[in-house]
């Protein structure tokens, strides 16, 4: 496994990071077997992977609660990582979505604030989170400034309650505001070799001010793995039914990636990995990106993701699988 610093928090990860999205089940997930999550959990810690990150929205405080449960006696071999800013309890803030019979709000609000992160130590079973990270930037009619709701943070961590501050889901001008009041460590942001898009701005402007990268979907939710064929069929609640969010999914688009994949195969003999290690290999060897997030459903899953962590992938080797993402073109 290799490791990277998070920023300038004097705090090092795993390249491979373990993302606890599907490990809160409900009706976006299909549902999810919370024994098989906690051996994944474990598994993961076992293969080299030292950083986890979760959320409260993650099934309304159910993954935070799995993850606690297996981090018992473990909770000093890891980097944990949560986040904060979606609000269920009541009407403050802004509006985000409905989902699961809950009306989710967006509240940076020092108020609300305050109640998330004591709930989130009680249900992770520790008294110091490492990473501690706003989920999606406020908006309006709720825009709680930027200064009010870094001041909180700053107080948490001089409580010696967080480590360190990310961002997550942020643009450039944002991540620069943040600066202004106190030190970010990194930013968490959707990316993979299907979605380039953080290339022309976020990536770049991290790697040059020293923030590290937590990148999540960078297997397109089980995509670039190459095991959904073109007979999978979703169920029209879970999270992958929603073309409009991954419209590579569509079969169409679904085909191209399918034949992309079966164009490596000299590769994944090369480097005696499968697909999903090739790709979070070559994710984590993207210019900007420092950590790689995987998601597990189950113990073998992660154990599979945790070897990718070792993989070093040639520089031409790189360059070839960019440029057949990039021959694929745009989703249509």
């Amino acid at each position: 496994m290799q490791y990277r610093a998070i920023g300038d928090s004097g705090i090092s990860a795993s390249v491979v990071a373990l993302g606890t999205w599907v490990t809160g089940g409900g009706e976006m997930w299909n549902g999810v077997d919370d024994a098989e999550s906690q051996r994944a959990i474990e598994v993961s810690l076992d293969h080299g992977v030292n950083f986890i990150d979760t959320a409260p929205a993650y099934g309304w405080g159910h993954s935070e609660e799995i993850l606690g449960k297996a981090l018992r006696g473990r909770r000093d071999k890891v980097v944990l990582a949560t986040k904060c800013g979606m609000w269920w309890d009541d009407n403050r803030g802004s509006f985000h979505f409905s989902f699961d019979g809950k009306d989710t709000y967006i509240s940076l609000r020092p108020d609300t604030l305050a109640i998330e992160i004591e709930n989130s130590l009680r249900r992770l079973g520790t008294d110091c989170i490492d990473l501690y990270q706003i989920h999606w930037p406020a908006k309006e009619p709720d825009l709680t400034p930027i200064e009010d709701t870094m001041a909180f943070l700053l107080k948490l961590r001089e409580q010696g309650k967080i480590r360190a501050i990310g961002l997550s889901n942020v643009s450039v001008e944002q991540i620069e505001e943040y600066r202004t009041y106190g030190a970010v460590a990194s930013d968490q942001l959707r990316y993979s070799m299907l979605f380039r898009a953080p290339e022309g701005d976020v990536l770049p402007y991290c790697a040059n001010n020293g923030l590290a990268t937590l990148t999540y979907m960078s297997l397109e939710q089980g995509l670039l793995t190459g095991k959904v064929g073109m007979d999978r069929v979703f169920d029209p609640n879970e999270f992958r039914s929603n073309e409009a969010w991954n419209a590579w999914f569509k079969l169409a688009n679904r085909a191209k990636v399918l034949e992309m994949l079966a164009g490596w195969k000299d590769l994944t003999g090369k480097y005696s990995c499968t697909l999903a290690q090739l790709v979070i290999a070559w994710t984590a060897a993207q210019p900007g990106v420092t950590h790689v997030l995987c998601g597990a459903r189950t113990a073998a899953q992660a154990e599979q993701n945790a070897a990718a962590g070792a993989l070093v992938l040639e520089a031409e080797d790189i360059a070839r699988i960019r440029n057949d993402a990039i021959a694929l073109g745009d989703p249509q």
